[in-house]
């Protein structure tokens, strides 16, 4: 299974990466980056991992994750440069969708890295505190921490400069009080992933000790 919520993780990054230039509204509240979308289920995922299969397995699959980005950013800008055919009409169209600033995928990959990492840190922390109890706690303490550091953290880098501290601050905190909602409502995605993945795990080491008789 650890194979499976590797590739799910991985390519939600990289959709997350993709969908980013689209912007959307909620009302008069708020206006949002779609990738916040994707981007928010990959840390429930990240903890379901670390409480399954533990806190090295979280970090590799953060790794894999941060590696998988640099190499999309890198086939992305060569696939913008090869010369398009006279047939393709749609160049321009095509590097405003996938041709995002470097500041923008710098603070997108800082962010990540940090943030990422800081939640299997403290999720892993608290695990060892409470045993298998408690998962509701260390799945929002752990990615509601971590989300804050990776919003604060992005906007700072990629927009620091290019606007008003206040209206900086503005977008911080609209974006966190979303992604802190969607922690919570994902917190049965969580119960239900841990207990569907510890039951296929009994399920097949059942199997391999029947297979040894």
């Amino acid at each position: 299974m650890i194979f499976y919520l590797n590739g799910i993780f991985v390519g939600l990054l990289i959709l997350a990466n993709i969908v980013a230039v689209k912007l959307f509204s909620i009302g008069d509240f708020a206006i949002l980056p779609a990738a916040v979308i994707v981007y928010i289920f990959t840390y429930p995922l990240i903890d379901v991992i670390v409480e399954v299969y533990g806190k090295k397995e979280g970090r590799r699959t953060v790794q894999a994750g941060l590696i998988m980005q640099i190499l999309a950013l890198i086939f992305i800008i060569i696939t913008i440069h090869l010369p398009a055919a006279p047939v393709f009409k749609e160049q321009v169209e095509f590097e405003t969708i996938l041709n995002g600033s470097f500041r923008v995928i710098l603070a997108s990959l800082i962010s990540y890295a940090i943030s990422q990492n800081l939640d299997v840190f403290v999720f892993n922390k608290l695990k060892k505190r409470h045993g298998q109890n408690k998962l509701w706690l260390r799945n929002n303490a752990s990615t509601m921490l971590s989300q804050l550091i990776d919003t604060t953290i992005f906007i700072t880098i990629a927009f620091y400069g290019t606007m008003p501290i206040a209206i900086l601050g503005s977008l911080i905190l609209t974006q966190y009080i979303f992604k802190f909602a969607a922690a919570i409502l994902t917190t049965p995605l969580v119960y239900g992933l841990v207990h569907f993945i510890r039951k296929q795990e009994t399920k097949e080491q059942h199997t391999t000790v029947m297979s040894d008789y």
